[in-house]
């Protein structure tokens, strides 16, 4: 990043806008002087700088509740900064997932679909046994060592959506197809991936094919 055309206000901060890299959900807006910036890119987790306590602060250093940075995005003025990031657990200190959960009339409004998911909350505990292992887990066992204990769940689990397949049972398949969901989950954060890059490359492929087989035509 080139400081040097960081347009930085008065009081030598800019404007921080966080965003969640799955959702697109804008997280929270906070300040951050050069230092702050300068731990945000070396640590690859986010800092500001706090003007109430007037010290540099790491998000999450308290809560647990950390944002992982995967992009650092400046405005077309330099004076604005957008970070993308994976984020452990919720971002507000009221405990909802972002700041910004209030409607125009003040009231509370409900987070986007994909902030409530089972899969976004689901991985969020994921993230966090793995960084914060606790003895008694199913998710931390699993992360212990290499990943053959996820391995071989995870072709334990797809032997059993075969079966509840061929059954024809479409109870069966829901449940077996969770538990395989959900150890493929254990394994994407395992192998430091998210959703999110499985939903890249499914927009990546979408019409692919159709098109390739249009060219050869």
């Amino acid at each position: 990043m080139d400081f040097e055309k960081l347009k930085f206000n008065s009081e030598g901060l800019l404007p921080v806008i966080v965003q969640d890299s799955s959702s697109g959900q804008i997280l929270m807006l906070a300040y951050a002087n050069k230092q702050a910036l300068e731990l945000t890119i070396k640590t690859g987790r986010t800092h500001f700088w706090s003007r109430s306590r007037k010290k540099i602060w790491n998000k999450g250093e308290e809560s647990g509740h950390f944002q992982d940075v995967r992009e650092i995005f400046v405005d077309c003025d330099y004076d604005t900064v957008l970070v993308t990031v994976d984020q452990t657990g919720v971002a507000c200190h009221t405990g909802e997932p972002s700041c910004f959960y209030r409607s125009g009339d003040m009231e509370k409004k409900a987070a986007p679909v994909f902030e409530k998911s089972s899969i976004k909350k689901v991985f969020s505990v994921i993230e966090d046994r793995k960084r914060n292992p606790k003895e008694g887990s199913y998710v931390s066992g699993l992360m212990r060592g290499d990943a053959d204990r996820i391995l071989k769940k995870i072709g334990e689990e797809a032997t059993e959506v075969v079966m509840a397949a061929k059954n024809e049972d479409k109870n069966e398949l829901i449940y077996e197809l969770t538990d395989l969901w959900f150890h493929s989950m254990v394994l994407l954060s395992k192998a430091g991936l998210t959703p999110k890059e499985i939903s890249d490359e499914l927009e990546k492929r979408f019409g692919k094919r159709k098109q390739e087989y249009e060219q050869k035509k």
